[in-house]
């Protein structure tokens, strides 16, 4: 029988035929396709012909039909739905692809071609399209390492392999610290519990075939189990396994695997003549230097920390009004602050949940989308690789747009955290091509499923990456969608976020659970009235996580990363009762991959444009404005990489923004 991984998908607007898929299909599928990719590689490589764009950059943008439904299939269940057997060949793949990619930027024969285009750019008469598709393929092979000889040539494959295999060991062993740790509670443990914690520790004992509720390393249960259970001792020993993923020695451990890592990017960076890896990874950032990133953090950290500071003592006040005395410690300011928030503002989150039904929050999400660009969801009876995903067609003025695919609760065999990706991207080259996007998220079930505030504005955010993917409209399938820019590609979605907060459409979507009534005027002044609460905590948790990653490749790698961190933490004053948001053994953004290394200060960068972006808005004729809107998808959504992306805000905004709007929006400018 055919391999369904390598056949034309006969299937509505060609989605994987998840149900027709096994596990055992992958490998043989993953040979066949690279098999086929190396053909096509040989044959642009090997011609004859004089080179040109068309029989050489084009050709590599031809995409291998095989090796994309290949990797989009599998990529997609390893990271939400996996098992062992998919671990065992992302373990198995990871080491392959990387050979396979490296050697497309080691093949001299390809490079020759490909430098000789670049050279002869001037005389092609490209579209401007076309000459950025060339600048950056160009750009790639080199820093990919093409322009090397002899042993440097060599070493720095062996690297990308390494790097590979460390990045997926990285993430397979978070993964199973996340899955095997899990709090038993009896019924009196539960007290103090709102209900839709209660709900959600139910449904997670479930999840792990137990008779009672329990605590995950889930954030969307563990946090509001830190939020509101009264009990010490039992938020103490939730906090500590939560801050110890990949640090809790054995086979699952990270440390050495981040040490590693570390230094055999810094080894990269120095084979490519550049001074450390930062210089080497921003160089073709917004940012482009690490001083740039270190002044925008440091410019945040004063007023982000004076401000946690002030919290600090106003919960340890709390606390011991509580008769607990001795210092506030990280598993009680969650505690405390959400004490705080319902006694300052008079929210309480057990009492706001019931409004943000996550079917709700989708509609609204959906809705936005329809006000600012017109476009339509339908949902699809089509089968997908687990039964919590759910699939829409999105249309605009009748015409078909995207597939778009939600993926929205947590369970064991999904990483944490939540994404964007698209199993199939935008392109016009060399056929039409709609995008299939994909979000995944890790809320906690329930009947009906409940949001935090925190994450609404995470499915927000993701969606605003999913249209980023939906509605680009270049020609070139290596720009498209959210092919940009790591600092930049921020900006759609946390843009986006901003449209929760918009009272028209709290008003509208923020329906009570049991009663259908609208979240009462009262409550929803509230509620943004104290969206920056706690800002203090929530910036400097973030920002030393930006500063450590930069220092971690800002110079020489460090032997012991730890000590690095715990270093660059003394140096900052970090307070005692905040820890990073991603410590080292568990910081999945920056060793998983090379994504967001010296990368993860890149939220921020597009948090001072998106508050300046929103601005825009406001200033014009409100959140849904037609001319911001039509200008935000022209100059920014529609675009993908096809421009520099400073020219693209220029071009939206008038001008680059400063971080003013950012402390102002975050509530920490000065008074």
């Amino acid at each position: 029988m055919s391999n369904p991984l390598l056949s034309r998908w006969d299937t509505p607007f060609e989605i994987a035929p998840f149900a027709s898929i096994s596990d055992d299909d992958f490998a043989p599928a993953l040979e066949q396709a690279l098999q086929d990719h190396n053909a096509q590689i040989d044959a642009i490589a090997g011609s004859t012909e004089a080179p040109g764009f068309a029989n050489v950059i084009e050709a590599l943008e031809t995409p291998c039909r095989a090796l994309e439904q290949v990797l989009g299939v599998f990529f997609t269940v390893a990271g939400a739905d996996s098992n062992p057997k998919r671990e065992e060949l992302q373990r198995e793949f990871s080491p392959k692809l990387a050979a396979h990619f490296s050697a497309i930027t080691a093949n001299k024969a390809l490079y020759a071609r490909v430098k000789a285009v670049w050279e002869q750019r001037e005389d092609l008469d490209l579209t401007d399209e076309q000459q950025r598709v060339l600048m950056l393929t160009h750009r790639g092979f080199v820093r990919g390492g093409a322009a090397l000889e002899g042993e440097a040539d060599t070493r720095m494959q062996k690297i990308k392999g390494r790097l590979a295999t460390l990045g997926t060991e990285f993430t397979q062993n978070l993964l199973a610290d996340e899955r095997e740790w899990f709090l038993e509670l009896t019924e009196d443990d539960l007290e103090g519990l709102p209900e839709f914690v209660v709900s959600a520790a139910r449904a997670a004992g479930e999840e792990k075939g137990k008779d009672g509720p329990v605590v995950t390393l889930s954030r969307s249960l563990i946090t509001p189990f830190l939020q509101f259970s009264p009990r010490r001792d039992l938020r103490e020993k939730a906090f500590n396994a939560w801050a110890a993923r990949g640090a809790n020695g054995g086979d699952t451990d990270n440390r050495a695997i981040a040490a590693e890592i570390l230094a055999l990017r810094a080894e990269r960076a120095q084979l490519l003549g550049y001074k450390n890896f930062a210089a080497y990874k921003l160089e073709t950032e917004m940012a482009k230097t690490p001083e740039a990133v270190r002044g925008l953090l440091m410019d945040v950290w004063g007023p982000a920390k004076t401000r946690a500071d002030a919290d600090a003592q106003v919960l340890t006040a709390m606390m011991q009004e509580d008769g607990i005395n001795g210092d506030l410690e990280p598993w009680d300011w969650r505690y405390y602050a959400e004490k705080r928030r319902k006694a300052e503002h008079d929210l309480d989150e057990a009492a706001l949940k019931p409004y943000l039904q996550l079917d709700r929050m989708i509609e609204a999400s959906f809705a936005c989308a329809n006000r600012l660009f017109g476009l339509e969801f339908a949902p699809l009876d089509v089968p997908l690789y687990h039964p919590d995903c759910r699939a829409w067609e999105v249309t605009r003025n009748g015409q078909h747009v995207a597939v778009f695919i939600g993926d929205y609760f947590a369970r064991g065999s999904k990483r944490s955290g939540a994404w964007c990706s698209a199993m199939r991207q935008q392109a016009k080259f060399p056929e039409v091509q709609a995008p299939v996007v994909i979000n995944v998220c890790n809320f906690a079930k329930g009947d009906p499923a409940l949001l935090s505030w925190d994450d609404a504005r995470t499915l927000f955010h993701e969606f605003g990456h999913a249209l980023h993917q939906m509605l680009s409209n270049v020609t070139y399938e290596s720009i498209s969608g959210t092919s940009v820019a790591r600092d930049f590609v921020e900006l759609p979605s946390q843009l986006y976020e901003h449209w929760l907060e918009v009272p028209d459409v709290l008003h509208e979507f923020a329906t009570h659970a049991e009663t259908g009534e609208p979240m009462p005027q009262e409550m929803l002044e509230k509620v943004l009235g104290a969206a920056n609460f706690d800002m203090g905590f929530q910036t400097v948790e973030y920002v030393a996580s930006a500063l450590v990653d930069l220092a971690f490749h800002d110079g020489a790698a460090p032997a012991d990363p730890m000590a690095k961190q715990a270093e660059v933490l003394a140096e900052l004053g970090m307070p005692r009762a905040i820890i990073m948001r991603h410590a080292t053994p568990h910081f999945a953004h920056v060793f998983a991959g090379d994504g967001y290394s010296s990368g993860y200060y890149s939220y921020m960068w597009s948090e001072v444009m998106d508050a300046d972006a929103f601005a825009a808005f406001e200033e014009a004729g409100g959140a849904f404005d037609s001319e911001r809107a039509k200008a935000l998808e022209e100059h920014i959504l529609s675009t993908g990489g096809s421009v520099d992306p400073a020219e693209l805000y220029t071009a939206f905004r008038g001008r680059l923004p400063g971080v003013e709007a950012l402390l102002k929006g975050r509530g920490l400018a000065a008074e």
